[in-house]
């Protein structure tokens, strides 16, 4: 298949009442299987079906977040959030006739195993009555993307979006720094109630679909959305149990040594962001500079990132630059109808930059990869199966950084070792954070700005808002996207992390054999579990008793030698 270029990409949109239709056939053929190879013929054809809605979904998506302000792109969105519950219903009645067909084992064999137990996730977690419900939950997520993307900053002397204007966190200068970090949380602080509001009525809608399902509180269906099947709430609580005893502690020994090399006492949380007095290291050109090194790397590297690459650009499939309207943040998505996946980032020229775009085409290229997988469902992992790609090509393309940094690679890279540890104990707060507030769905916007509180306590003892009053008033959490868009979906990058910090040592003894082990973890996609994915590569799993405490404290090790 010729795959046009991004730009040229059209889907009709799928009306319900086709799409039923073709439901309705499959269910019937499938009913009236007489073998196991009429059964599997019917899974087929299914799975085809849903390549297209797939594929029409992410564009649509993608669109949007491009410009939230085109009024097309928004209209085919609002169709999108009122199509998909029902679309969903549709695929949730399929699966569950399989799981009760009398060719399953069949069906098994001939697609994994795995399969089913994604399914009967998806079973659980969907029910005709909450069709409208999901409806409104897309809504809602919506308006959370198109306030942030309405933020405007005039800034020394330019106009700036919410993702832009953060690069003054690593100004030099602290005054600079302070200023920048009033108007952006000054922006938060305007608009508190309107986000207190959105979600609000996000989690007790989340709580009210839970109770329509059966469930005590979201947390449950939380945890079979995001297709948990060899893990629960107890392994969890267990990783944020290693997080505080091992990580927290070191990483507040970075920031006290971050302190007095900046020469600030106390470390402020406007200070945070810069990690040497001279500057954090930035890129040395811009957007398109930075396309031609990444050639350069790629072709660096091989294991076919270098070809891969090649069909990205030639295809216009990634949206990198920050603009107006844009809608923050970043993501890979994938277009099966296509054959290729498309990234989308907001850069502003800082080091984030080289590390967000490495770590969207660690997405891509796992997709691209998996991307003949005979199931839909195989071609992402689950969750913390994804961010392993992504994370791991953050580490493994550190040969190359001096195509970005020049001199300054060695300190990029001791910068990027610096933030994945600190990251440990901020993405673990969210996590926790979410359970909080999902176990007490009730609970006033003030009530759950304590629990943030207390989790900045726990997991981030060192943090000083001072006169910052939007986020000192426990509402940082508000400008982390996930935690409205995505509940649940954070541990993952942490658990992912521990996965990936273990390639990076594996790539310090033995370069060819972790890009091979890293190749052949990409090309498996979702064909299984988390735990038997990680086991095949030949890593310890995150929830095994001390294998986060070693993977850090390597790190650190690395970072100050004895």
């Amino acid at each position: 298949m010729t795959v046009p270029d991004f730009r040229d990409y059209r889907l009709t949109p799928p009306q319900y009442d086709d799409v039923a239709a073709e439901y309705s056939r499959l269910t019937k053929q499938l009913e009236a299987a007489g073998s196991s190879e009429a059964a599997i013929a019917v899974v087929e054809k299914w799975d085809a079906l849903r390549r297209r809605l797939y594929t029409w979904s992410a564009l649509v998506n993608i669109r949007f977040n491009q410009d939230t302000r085109n009024a097309e792109y928004k209209k085919a969105r609002e169709y999108c959030d009122e199509l998909e519950p029902r679309l969903t219903n549709l695929a949730v009645a399929m699966k569950r006739q399989l799981i009760e067909s009398p060719y399953r084992a069949a069906v098994a064999k001939r697609f994994g195993a795995h399969a089913f137990d994604l399914w009967k996730c998806d079973v659980a977690s969907f029910d005709p009555a909450i069709e409208s419900d999901l409806a409104e939950q897309s809504k809602l997520a919506a308006q959370y993307t198109e306030l942030l993307a309405s933020a405007k900053f005039d800034f020394r002397g330019e106009s700036l979006t919410l993702s832009q204007i953060t690069k003054f966190a690593e100004n030099p200068d602290r005054a600079v720094r302070h200023e920048a970090a009033q108007l952006q949380w000054g922006w938060f602080g305007q608009h508190q109630s309107q986000l207190d509001a959105i979600f609000d009525k996000l989690v007790r809608l989340r709580h009210t679909m839970a109770e329509k399902l059966g469930y005590k509180s979201f947390i449950e269906v939380g945890y079979q959305r995001m297709q948990r099947t060899d893990y629960g709430q107890q392994d969890v609580e267990r990783f944020r149990a290693q997080v505080r005893e091992h990580v927290v502690p070191l990483a507040a020994e970075i920031r006290r040594r971050q302190a007095a090399r900046l020469g600030v006492e106390p470390l402020m949380a406007w200070d945070e962001g810069l990690h040497d007095p001279a500057g954090n290291p930035k890129p040395q050109g811009d957007h398109d500079w930075l396309i031609e090194r990444a050639s350069e790397m790629f072709r660096a590297i091989g294991s076919g990132l270098d070809e891969f690459f090649t069909g990205m650009r030639a295809r216009n499939l990634m949206d990198l630059n920050a603009r107006e309207g844009k809608g923050a943040g970043g993501f890979c998505d994938t277009l099966p109808e296509f054959g290729m996946p498309f990234i989308y980032a907001n850069f502003n020229g800082t080091e984030r930059d080289v590390l967000v775009f490495t770590h969207e085409m660690g997405h891509a290229f796992q997709t691209y990869l998996s991307m003949n997988m005979p199931l839909t469902d195989y071609l992402l992992g689950t969750a913390e199966t994804c961010e392993i790609h992504s994370m791991s090509l953050e580490f493994l393309t550190w040969p190359q950084m001096e195509l970005f940094f020049g001199a300054d690679a060695d300190r990029f890279r001791k910068l990027h070792l610096t933030t994945s540890i600190l990251f440990l104990p901020y993405g673990t707060a969210v996590d926790h954070f979410q359970h909080l507030v999902y176990a007490q769905p009730h609970a006033s916007p003030d009530d759950r700005a304590a629990m943030w509180q207390e989790m900045e306590r726990t997991y981030l003892p060192w943090l000083n808002w001072d006169d910052l009053a939007h986020p000192a008033s426990g509402r940082r959490w508000q400008s982390q996207i996930h935690v409205f868009k995505y509940p649940f979906y954070y541990i993952d990058y942490a658990l992912a992390l521990t996965c990936a910090l273990q390639l990076w040592v594996r790539a310090a003894e033995d370069r060819a054999a972790a890009m091979q082990c890293y190749v052949e973890l990409c090309r498996r996609g979702g064909e299984a579990a988390f735990s038997d994915i990680v086991r095949s590569a030949g890593l310890a799993s995150p929830f095994e008793e001390g294998c986060l405490q070693q993977a850090v404290e390597h790190a650190y090790r690395q970072l100050e030698p004895a």
